[in-house]
């Protein structure tokens, strides 16, 4: 009787091997997938970075040069004037594929300029479009 319990006892270290190794491969695939989702995320946390900082650069251009506030208007798609080109250079070098649009609105009853600055950008291909807008007034 001895006998016959070992022998159904056979090749059962063998399975529970094989079931650690599934399990085991199981874990790594949510790793790996934990990986690309963190990723992406710091990838579009770093473009939002990059977008403030744009964004307050050209502020303090600005505030800098109020005797030509108005030629910082930039349409959306437009190619950016003398005034601007610098800045639309830069920051489409640090984030590629960016869409500028710069607003300036003259606000005499608060004795203050208005400065809308809008970047969008597309991180990959058929993802949604991220919008960073700043928005700051500026005093005379």
């Amino acid at each position: 009787m001895n006998a016959i319990a070992a022998r159904r006892q056979h090749g059962i270290a063998l399975l529970e091997v094989m079931l650690a190794i599934v399990i085991l491969g199981i874990g790594l695939l949510g790793t790996v997938g934990l990986q690309a989702r963190a990723y992406s995320a710091l990838s579009d946390a770093g473009m939002r970075a990059e977008a403030t900082l744009a964004a307050e650069k050209l502020i303090g251009v600005i505030n800098a040069d109020l005797p030509n506030i108005a030629q910082y208007n930039l349409a959306e798609g437009a190619t950016p004037n003398t005034q601007l080109a610098a800045w639309a250079t830069e920051t489409r070098r640090n984030i590629p594929g960016a869409t500028l649009s710069v607003q300036v609105q003259d606000q005499p009853a608060q004795n203050r300029y208005q400065v809308d600055i809008s970047i969008r950008w597309q991180r990959k291909a058929r993802s949604e479009q991220n919008r960073h807008r700043v928005t700051s007034y500026i005093a005379r």
